[in-house]
């Protein structure tokens, strides 16, 4: 089944019209990107947008050969232009079934949000899932109520990651899924940044035109099993964290910084943490991070490795000239070294934060000084056992490693 995409952008397209802002100034050229459209096997088009022929044309193929015209946007979708020729754009009840003269199999998906997806299925058994902008499959299970996972799946990565977490949790999107980000809009820099964040959910971007095989190997974004991300204050290192594992279901955040009762600024940080994850997510409270590691289980998220220096740092009494020097560095190194290994070790996908220290002003205590050399330490050897590292600069992400 071959698939071209005739448009990968938001119904308003990028750039938007008329819009000064940074991202819609540099989607120009290869980067612009019309209303999305799909077009398969020159037989079946999903969504009718704008320009869609001269669109098809640009890319090799004619609309000549359409048999049927399906909508999946809300009813306030993008202006639909009927080229002459091609039959009356339609909508499938959800759940309901259609099979096209073509040989092509379409399930309407429902949705949680309104839009209509759609289950294509080709002449040859392959499998496609569309979704509309902003919405997630409402149920995955077919008629004979088997788990379906999909050759490919083109839908709103970035404005729903937590569609791509459901349909991950579904089976629907399995090892081998070619995942396409579409109604791409401009909350993201198109180019490298935007290949960053798809790539953290197993995704990727092609420009409008291309054509794809349905079921043809493609290989899937490497993802990484271990990832370090570094800045400093209100650098937006834990949204850049939680946004690495949006498009994952059943993730585990572990919370680094325990209970502190009668902190009404603190417990506000945490309320807002708490309320921007996906309510899959579960958090636990604990600084004993190596028997987490150890275990099997959903991806981790732990946040931060400060905190969890700072109750190491107290365990040992590293705080006092003497205890440091009698016994406290010694295991201090030995717990920091354990955590080392797991991280190592582990079989789960891991995500950890930790603050960057040493660009600023030299601590004027003896323990603060201690502290920052001690974190400087740890972070370098976790930095040393990941796959990926980033340093968060001003919400910029800047790829150190991988």
């Amino acid at each position: 089944m071959e698939l071209t995409l005739l448009g990968t952008g938001a119904p308003n397209g990028l750039p938007r019209p008329g819009c000064p802002c940074a991202a819609c100034a540099l989607s120009v050229g290869v980067r612009t990107r019309a209303a999305s459209s799909l077009l398969v096997d020159g037989a079946l088009l999903l969504d009718l947008t704008p320009g869609a022929a001269l669109a098809a044309a640009r890319s090799g193929h004619s609309l000549a050969g359409v048999r049927q015209v399906l909508l999946t946007h809300p009813h306030q979708g993008p202006a639909m232009e009927l080229p002459p020729g091609l039959p009356a754009a339609g909508r499938v009840p959800d759940g309901r079934g259609l099979a096209v003269i073509s040989g092509h199999r379409v399930r309407a998906v429902p949705m949680d949000a309104p839009g209509t997806g759609y289950e294509v299925t080709g002449p040859g058994g392959e499998r496609l899932l569309y979704l509309p902008p902003g919405g997630a499959p409402a149920g995955l299970v077919d008629q004979e109520h088997h788990q379906l996972t999909y050759d490919m799946v083109v839908c709103d990565v970035v404005g729903r990651p937590d569609a791509v977490a459901r349909l991950r949790a579904a089976g629907a999107i399995g090892p081998t899924t070619d995942l396409i980000a579409v109604h791409l809009d401009h909350d993201v820099p198109p180019g490298a940044e935007l290949d960053r964040r798809l790539a953290a959910a197993g995704a990727r971007a092609v420009p409008d035109g291309t054509t794809l095989g349905v079921g043809e190997y493609h290989a899937v974004p490497d993802l990484p099993r271990r990832t370090l991300v570094l800045g400093g204050a209100r650098s937006g290192k834990s949204h850049e964290a939680e946004r690495r594992l949006g498009a994952f279901p059943a993730v585990l955040y572990v919370a680094t910084g325990g209970n502190r009762d009668g902190d009404r600024e603190w417990s506000a940080r945490v309320a807002l943490h708490r309320e921007r994850r996906p309510g899959s997510w579960r958090t636990v409270e604990t600084c004993e991070l190596a028997p987490l590691l150890e275990e099997e289980g959903p991806a981790l998220l732990i946040d931060c490795l400060a905190l969890w220096l700072t109750d190491a740092m107290d365990r040992v009494g590293a705080w006092d000239e003497g205890n440091w020097s009698e016994g406290g560095e010694k295991e201090l190194r030995e717990r920091t070294s354990e955590l080392v290994a797991a991280i190592r070790a582990t079989r789960r996908r891991v995500v950890l934060v930790s603050n960057e220290v040493g660009s600023g002003i030299v601590p004027a205590t003896a323990s603060g000084r201690r502290f920052r050399d001690e974190l400087g330490r740890l972070n370098a050897a976790v930095a040393g056992e990941c796959e990926q590292v980033l340093l968060v600069v001003a919400g910029q992400a800047l790829p150190l490693r991988g």
